[in-house]
C-alpha cells in the first residue's frame, strides 16, 4: 500500500521526507510533491518527515482528499524525481493547514 501526498502540502512543499525515502518515490512539481505508487515499498519513513502533515497510507488518505490517489500517480509519471531536501517557499508556513488549496496546485 502505498503512501499518498495530500492537499496541504500544496504551496508548504516542504521536502523533509525525500532525504529519508530509500527508493527515491518522491516526485517535484512547482508548488507540490507527489509520491510514485508503483516505486512507494511503504516503509513508513516519510509520514513522520512530513512537517505538514500531508502524507498519509493509501487507505488513510482523510475523507474528501481520495482524489490525491490519482493525482499522485499521474503527475509522478512527469515531474521529475526529488531526493534531496531544499528550502521550503517563503511563505510555507503561512499557508499550512489553510483548506481549500487544490485550486492553488500548479502543473
Amino acid at each position: 500500500m502505498p503512501f499518498v501526498v495530500t492537499e496541504n502540502c500544496i504551496r508548504c512543499k516542504y521536502t523533509d521526507c525525500v532525504e529519508v525515502c530509500p527508493v527515491d518515490c518522491f516526485h517535484e512539481g512547482p508548488n507540490f510533491l507527489v509520491i510514485d505508487p508503483d516505486e512507494c515499498i511503504d516503509c513508513t519513513l516519510c509520514e513522520p518527515e512530513c512537517p505538514a502533515k500531508a502524507i498519509y497510507p493509501e487507505d488513510d488518505v482523510p475523507a474528501g482528499q481520495e482524489g490525491f490517489i490519482a493525482l499522485n500517480a499521474e503527475l509522478s509519471r512527469t515531474w521529475p524525481v526529488i531526493t534531496t531536501r531544499k528550502e521550503p517557499p517563503a511563505d510555507a508556513a503561512d499557508w499550512d493547514g489553510k483548506p481549500g488549496k487544490l485550486q492553488f496546485l500548479e502543473r
